[in-house]
């Protein structure tokens, strides 16, 4: 199976698409059943992003809301930060997250946070001799869709257990509270068998898939909202590849999951 798209719904979902196409080189096509809008994609194995329309406007992230954000991972964070500024568009300063990632945050004209996550650590980017595209996206992908969970054990009993991920990096960040979890349909094992260990996360990060990261705060956390079905927001997630198994299921916090064949 592929985690093939993540489904927001948008006020105006052409404006929307215009900023990924002209700000990060994403194709935009009309879906095929014309039930999701725009799809926007890189054209890798990375999940693409489906706009669909909303009849109320005015999306806010919060942070008691389960869907947290996109992440772009790509070879260059600072070159791509530098070419959105130039356009125009607010990008805070990269630095290096603990012994996460370097990445920097932004928003998309609705309203979506995303994250853009360099593939090596502040300093461990190799120096090609200036032999990197000149398009600093051109070698990015969907990396993670980002969940918020309550119910840790639940969340990883329904991905895990029932739609058959593997877990593949547990990272935890006590300076702030929550623990990381990052699972994807693969049959890829890290390099240390030891799913916390800090050697895995450049390599997960360089991945040409896309990774279901859930956050679980360490002190447990109310449930998180999912916005109503006329609301913009978080949608869902679309599943390929189901073979026999084409249905709609509800993880453990509500958020439809589609399997297609």
């Amino acid at each position: 199976m592929q985690l093939a798209r993540v489904v927001l719904r948008v006020q105006s979902p052409e404006v929307v698409a215009q900023f990924y196409v002209e700000r990060f080189g994403m194709t935009a096509t009309a879906s095929e059943d014309g039930g999701e809008g725009i799809v926007l994609s890189f054209g890798g194995q990375d999940a693409a992003i489906a706009l669909r329309p909303s009849v109320k406007g005015g999306y806010q992230h919060q942070r008691t809301d389960r869907y947290w954000k996109i992440g772009i991972t790509l070879p260059n964070v600072d070159a791509a930060r530098a070419q959105l500024c130039a356009a125009g568009v607010q990008v805070t300063e990269p630095k290096q997250f603990a012994d996460i990632g370097y990445l920097c945050h932004l928003h998309d004209p609705a309203g979506f946070s995303i994250e853009l996550l360099q593939h090596h650590f502040e300093g461990n980017r190799a120096d090609n001799g200036g032999t990197e595209p000149v398009q600093p996206f051109a070698g990015a992908r969907v990396g993670q869709v980002t969940l918020r969970v309550a119910d840790l054990d639940a969340s990883l009993a329904f991905y895990q257990d029932r739609l058959g991920m593997a877990l593949l990096s547990v990272q935890p960040v006590p300076a702030y509270g929550f623990t990381l979890y990052f699972l994807a349909f693969t049959d890829e094992q890290p390099p240390n068998r030891d799913l916390k260990a800090v050697e895995n996360r450049e390599w997960l990060w360089q991945r040409p898939y896309t990774t279901l990261e859930l956050q679980h705060f360490d002190d447990g956390k109310p449930v998180f909202a999912l916005p109503a079905s006329d609301e913009p927001g978080f949608a869902g997630l679309v599943i390929t590849n189901a073979a026999d198994r084409a249905e709609r299921l509800f993880d453990d916090g509500g958020g439809p999951v589609d399997l297609l064949r």
